[in-house]
């Protein structure tokens, strides 16, 4: 690396993918071109400030994740109300870091080396997985003959009332459908219709976490039950079978 075009006193991001950081980062070091002021700041989600350890030696670093889906470049308006979680070597870092979120119109909110990886799951289970179970949902309208078009305009529209309601309300009061209603028929029926495909297992497994959810909110005891009976029956029937 050639050298560092920097201010003293400027922040450096890296903006480059998470398995490329470290080897960045010792680059930077080698180089050995920027002033003992400059800080170095990472953006991933899943990763410490371990990954600039090169760094760490004479330079601040930290990290500045925004809790957002950047499948393209975005405007900075796609900051405004987002969380950005924020770690740094430094308490002027972090506060800079913190102002930097602020002016882009988002929540900072300390995220320490400890928490990285569950924080970073969430965020999975929250952007990515939402965006598998929308794939697996356009695919079981496809096989019965919708358009992907079609698909995704009728379901979208369902998808952002839920999520409205969970901002509303909080999971357990926003959730509805036929396992927060302990309608085991309707269960069952859905099980059957799945069966043999890859979106029986799914919900199966995820009809057991909204089960938990629902007598959370108040579903009664022996509903649960039954409920979680059609959900687990293929599988009870399966092992014994095995054992058999």
């Amino acid at each position: 690396m050639r050298g560092l075009r920097s201010r003293p006193g400027s922040i450096v991001f890296l903006t480059v993918p998470d398995g490329a950081i470290a080897t960045l980062a010792r680059e930077i070091a080698r180089a050995d071109a920027a002033p003992l002021s400059v800080a170095f700041v990472h953006c991933s989600g899943a990763l410490g400030l371990g990954v600039l350890g090169a760094l760490w030696y004479q330079h601040a670093v930290g990290s500045f994740h925004p809790l957002q889906s950047f499948p393209k470049p975005r405007p900075p308006d796609a900051f405004r109300g987002s969380l950005v979680g924020i770690d740094a070597s430094t308490a002027v870092l972090r506060r800079r870091l913190e102002r930097l979120a602020r002016d882009l119109g988002a929540k900072p909110r300390s995220v320490a080396e400890a928490e990285r990886v569950i924080y970073h799951a969430a965020a999975v289970f929250a952007s990515n997985y939402l965006v598998a179970l929308a794939g697996l949902a356009v695919d079981l309208l496809e096989t019965i003959g919708w358009s992907e078009r079609e698909a995704v305009a009728g379901l979208i529209p369902l998808m952002e009332g839920a999520l409205a309601e969970v901002a509303r309300l909080g999971p357990t009061r926003a959730l509805t459908g036929p396992i927060r209603r302990g309608d085991v028929d309707t269960v069952a029926r859905h099980m059957q219709g799945l069966a043999g495909g890859r979106a029986a297992d799914l919900y199966r497994m995820l009809g057991q976490i909204a089960l938990e959810i629902a007598t959370d909110a108040g579903l009664e005891p022996a509903a649960a039950g039954r409920v979680k009976r059609a959900l687990t029956r293929k599988v009870a029937a399966t092992r014994r079978r095995r054992q058999g």
